[in-house]
């Protein structure tokens, strides 16, 4: 398959193979760590653990924090698919640490991340 740059802000633009990367990651946490919803643990999508987890990152490097509806405050994620490579690149060291200090276990991938950095 040829690797093909998709939209990104900033610098050069992700690829397929970098986005591709990620959902293991997420796919683990999914599947081992239950995360509190309305008070009560439960288990949710990898595609919510992206949300989670891209606001967490981006609280650390440039947070978009939204007022709720009814008041209170929203900590918004955002769309990788924005992301620039080294944007990205950012993100996926962030994420394999956030999984490694939660204990989350991947399992080996096909995709190498020095392969697709």
């Amino acid at each position: 398959m040829t690797d093909i740059d998709l939209q990104g802000e900033g610098d050069t633009w992700r690829t397929i193979a970098q986005n591709r990367y990620q959902w293991p990651i997420l796919n683990a946490w999914a599947k081992q760590k239950q995360w509190p919803i309305n008070g009560e643990m439960m288990w949710i999508t990898a595609e919510d653990y992206k949300d989670i987890l891209t606001a967490a990152f981006e609280r650390e490097t440039n947070p978009r924090i939204a007022k709720g509806y009814d008041g209170g405050i929203v900590m918004l994620g955002r769309r990788t698919s924005k992301y620039g490579k080294k944007k990205f690149a950012e993100w996926i060291e962030w994420l394999n640490a956030a999984t490694a200090v939660t204990g989350i276990k991947v399992p080996a991938s096909r995709w190498q991340w020095d392969e697709v950095a």
